[in-house]
């Protein structure tokens, strides 16, 4: 049976190349890197260098690259670290309903401290309202937080346009905040990640989703950002975030990123020409099947689609049955039998949003793999529908 991995938003495989980069520091480069001997500082060097390699890709200071055991951590350390750090300049934060848990569970626990926060709306495909944004500032606003690219519909937001408005509301108010946050964990593989052409102050990053190793992650923090610790101990990583460095991961987190920022343009034509195939072929042979998301404004690799009448979860295990892995939506929350709130958000109802597939393409995702969903799909959704008749 064939199998066919179309859950690359879930997670990656570990590339060749990022294992082969990884494997000396398990065995033979094993230091703790906080140690003076040449044992430890073998490793200590080696993060420094992968600390560099990530920030030329990002166009940033080495010092601005924080590392983390995940994106969720750094959407936390982003979110609830600069918050509480700057709660005398203001308790107002910004952020939209489509966000990753990560994030609205950070703004839910900084609610029960106090801290106010404002959800801004997006329109039908995903993108945010931007002058919902501009009302929603205020002179207590300290952090606004609105991902780059989403993680279930592949919707890619106006990042640039978004820094201009904080930037333009800071200026107003001659002060320093707000500052901006973006988790960037799905774009990183795909998207231009220089945060001064962004205008970014926080950028979360996470070695999963771009063929790297699991359990590691980075948080881009700008210079002059105040941030407070979530983590406590021996004051790694300029004391943002304490523990023995998981030198490995580290060295395959920027391994990884260095490889797909390296081959995003060449990957992303590949991907969109399949990602187009896939979406049209479903929509000519399913009646009533539609697309969620931006048309053009989503990630190459993304084709989120609604089926009414037939359950999401029913038809990613007829599907699995068929080797075909996909999703109904985030993997973060697939343990939840709620609707996802990104397609509520987005103004579809419960049923729609129950009736929901998620397919993301990789760099092993073929033309025949693509042909034989288009193939199978309309028979599996026939076989439920009759079912659900019945």
């Amino acid at each position: 049976m064939k199998k066919i991995y179309l859950d690359h938003a879930a997670t990656t495989y570990t590339r060749e190349e990022v294992l082969e980069a990884m494997m000396p520091y398990f065995s033979e480069k094993y230091g703790n890197p906080s140690s003076f001997h040449s044992v430890g500082k073998e490793a200590k060097d080696a993060i420094e260098q992968a600390r560099g390699m990530m920030a030329r890709i990002l166009n940033c200071r080495n010092a601005e690259i924080i590392f983390t055991g995940g994106g969720t951590e750094s959407d936390n350390l982003g979110i609830i670290g600069t918050a509480r750090a700057n709660k005398e300049k203001g308790k107002h934060i910004i952020t939209s309903k489509i966000e990753h848990p990560a994030v609205l569970d950070a703004c839910k626990k900084l609610e029960k401290e106090g801290f106010e926060i404002t959800y801004i709306s997006t329109d039908k495909a995903g993108i945010i309202k931007l002058d919902e944004l501009k009302k929603a500032l205020r002179s207590d606003t300290i952090l606004v937080s609105i991902m780059y690219a989403n993680n279930e519909i592949g919707t890619i937001q106006p990042v640039k346009e978004i820094a201009k408005i904080i930037r333009d509301n800071t200026e107003k108010k001659k002060a320093g905040f707000p500052y901006f946050h973006t988790d960037a964990c799905q774009a990183a593989g795909s998207l231009d990640l220089d945060v001064m052409k962004l205008g970014i102050d926080l950028l979360t990053l996470n070695g999963s989703k771009i063929y790297g190793p699991k359990g590691v992650g980075a948080l881009y923090v700008k210079k002059g950002v105040k941030v407070e610790p979530l983590i406590y101990g021996g004051g790694q990583e300029q004391g943002l975030r304490s523990g023995t460095e998981n030198t490995p991961a580290i060295i395959g987190l920027a391994k990884a990123l260095e490889l797909s920022q390296k081959e995003k343009d060449k990957e992303n034509v590949r991907l969109k020409k399949l990602r187009d195939m896939l979406i049209n072929g479903v929509i000519k042979n399913i009646p009533r099947a539609f697309l969620n998301g931006h048309a053009t404004l989503r990630l190459a690799n993304n084709a989120n689609i609604s089926i009414p009448k037939v359950e999401g979860e029913a038809m990613v295990l007829y599907l699995d049955s068929k080797g075909i892995y996909a999703s109904t939506g985030s993997a973060c929350s697939s343990r939840s039998l709620k609707p996802s709130h990104v397609l509520l958000a987005i103004g579809l109802n419960d049923e729609m949003a129950h009736s929901s597939l998620r397919f993301t393409l990789g760099r092993k995702t073929t033309k025949q793999d693509i042909d034989y969903v288009i193939k199978v799909l309309p028979e599996i959704v026939k076989k439920l529908t009759e079912i659900s008749s019945l």
